[in-house]
């Protein structure tokens, strides 16, 4: 299929061409024709690929007015000799340009009738005469290699021509549209997206265990939001790749979304992280106003420069050279925010560790890992732009990224994962007792941190086990929490929990008096075990003269 005019493609190969002079068959995606409009220039630029060491393959129509001939094709390769040295060298002229192509590499195509290997006939009469060349090349060389087309009229009018372009590696599904430097990157994407969904899934089925032992906290659900939209980004590239492998064009739209969708979950899970390191849902119940105040200011900043780098990809990148996203200025102001965001979570993890030194077993590993992370980006970002051969760098460095994603949602997973055996279990406050806490009248500063406690899981007696521990337990707002042993000979008595219930403890209650005996009935035994616990009582409706002996041992007490 002479697919389209393929403008931003990607890198390529040879250093050797063998002249191909087979007409383009009809195909069964008919490619657009794209118009290069008048121009006084006399050297143009037109598209780049990177084509494989044995099976590119350029086929090409080019239709202009005869009047105009003769304009020629262009092809260099990457080395330091050719490309890089005529692409934005204002100091060479159109000849000085053509001068560096080697005319035995047959890298200079002239679209005339007296170059046979061009294809070029004459079609229409008179002033209405217009050359129609189609033909092709095959290119070799002993490397993946970038080749870039342009297209020249040196000492000339200028340039004017309609043409339709097709730049293929092989026939394979998985690599006949594709630039070298984006085999596998489909292959990667669909990988990646169903390990992503199975982590999704897991994490699902973890939430709703926490959810059931009411620690399902805000900081979880933000991580299972950023799993959930990095699937839906993977979804639409592998969408968007699929289309491009078909027809060689895709649908654009496609891939910023998915772009776009990898940004988002990128920052909730950075934005989860330091909240983390903060102790948010760890050990307090919500952000300071300070605090809030300055991740607004810095997500707000991290949000603005992310779409400064789209809007800067998509309009000053030159398709004349092959750059990466963070080799511009908002890609190292994002590795700086980067790196401001590791100092921050530092400091906030130590300041976490020192109030709360029991959960050494949750940040110790937490920030070790995520140091990890916080590094991983702008070092991959410095190994791209300098490191990598730029043939090579757009599919290792997707595969890269997609890694350093795993890696943070898998470690996040692990440690997190509701089991008994699981030391790291960072929560310990139930998310009901989080309301009780802010609501408290004495809410502040104090009110909003949590007591003190190791784990979370010391209830979780096993995954496949019951905890008959909080079989019957409530949660009293309004009255203290008692738990006692009765044995019943008669209908027990009524306790009296006249305490409110505290943020961090709850008081004891009274010791209770034996009751009164009723109709002779056996004595009732009572003994109150503990009443800071949780525990269940089920009341009766007193008589009047239990009343009355109950307000006469009151005062008696002095209450």
């Amino acid at each position: 299929e002479c697919s389209p005019d393929l403008f931003p493609i990607s890198p390529s190969s040879p250093s050797l061409l063998s002249p191909f002079s087979t007409l383009c068959p009809s195909l069964p995606h008919p490619p657009r024709p794209a118009l290069v409009p008048h121009s006084k220039q006399d050297w143009l630029f037109l598209t780049r690929f990177c084509f494989l060491t044995d099976f590119g393959r350029l086929d090409f129509r080019f239709r202009y007015q005869k009047s105009r001939c003769c304009q020629n094709i262009l092809l260099y390769f990457d080395d330091s000799s050719q490309w890089p040295a005529v692409y934005k060298k204002p100091d060479k002229d159109c000849y000085q340009k053509e001068a560096v192509l080697r005319p035995e590499n047959n890298q200079v195509i002239n679209l005339t009738t007296r170059y046979t290997w061009s294809g070029c006939v004459v079609e229409g009469e008179g002033d209405e005469e217009v050359l129609s060349c189609v033909g092709g090349r095959s290119f070799r060389s002993v490397r993946e290699r970038w080749w870039y087309i342009a297209l020249s009229k040196c000492g000339g009018e200028g340039l004017q021509l309609e043409y339709e372009m097709k730049l293929t590696n092989g026939q394979s599904f998985w690599t006949q549209h594709f630039s070298a430097d984006e085999f596998g990157i489909l292959e990667t994407d669909i990988t990646f997206l169903v390990i992503f969904s199975l982590v999704f899934i897991l994490s699902c089925y973890f939430a709703y265990n926490l959810k059931g032992r009411q620690l399902l906290h805000t900081t979880y659900k933000m991580f299972m939001t950023a799993a959930g939209v990095e699937v839906v980004s993977l979804l639409f590239h592998c969408i968007y790749w699929g289309l491009y492998a078909r027809d060689g064009v895709g649908n654009g739209s496609l891939k910023i979304m998915g772009k776009l969708l990898f940004s988002v979950s990128f920052l909730v899970f950075l934005l989860m992280l330091i909240l983390l390191g903060k102790g948010f849902t760890v050990t307090r119940a919500r952000i300071s106003h300070s605090g809030s105040v300055k991740l607004s200011i810095y997500m707000t900043v991290y949000t603005v420069t992310y779409i400064i780098l789209f809007i800067y990809e998509a309009e000053f990148f030159d398709p004349g050279e092959v750059l990466y996203a963070y080799d511009s200025p908002a890609g190292y102001g994002l590795m700086g925010l980067q790196l401001l965001a590791y100092v921050w979570f530092c400091y906030a993890v130590l300041i976490s560790l020192k109030h709360y030194p029991e959960k050494q077993p949750f940040y110790i590993p937490f920030f070790t890992a995520y140091t990890l992370w916080f590094f991983a980006v702008p070092v991959m970002a410095l190994i791209a732009n300098f490191g990598i051969p730029r043939w090579a760098r757009e599919k290792i460095v997707n595969g890269i990224q997609l890694g350093i994603h795993l890696y943070a949602h898998i470690v996040f997973l692990a440690i997190t994962r509701p089991s008994a055996a699981n030391k790291n279990f960072p929560y310990h406050v139930r998310t009901s007792q989080i309301g009780i806490l802010l609501s408290s009248p004495k809410a502040g500063v104090a009110s909003e941190s949590f007591p003190h406690h190791a784990y979370g899981n010391s209830s979780f007696l096993g995954d496949s086990q019951p905890n008959f521990t909080e079989l019957f337990s409530i949660q009293s707002v309004s009255g203290c929490m008692c738990r006692g042993t009765v044995s019943i000979r008669s209908s027990p008595p009524r306790p009296t929990c006249r305490y409110p219930p505290s943020p961090h403890s709850l008081p004891p209650c009274p010791p209770a008096s034996p009751p009164l005996p009723l109709h002779n009935s056996p004595p009732t035994s009572l003994s109150t075990s503990a009443c800071r616990g949780e525990g269940a009582w089920a009341p009766r409706h007193e008589t009047d003269r239990e009343k009355e002996r109950g307000t006469q041992r009151e005062r008696s007490r002095g209450r």
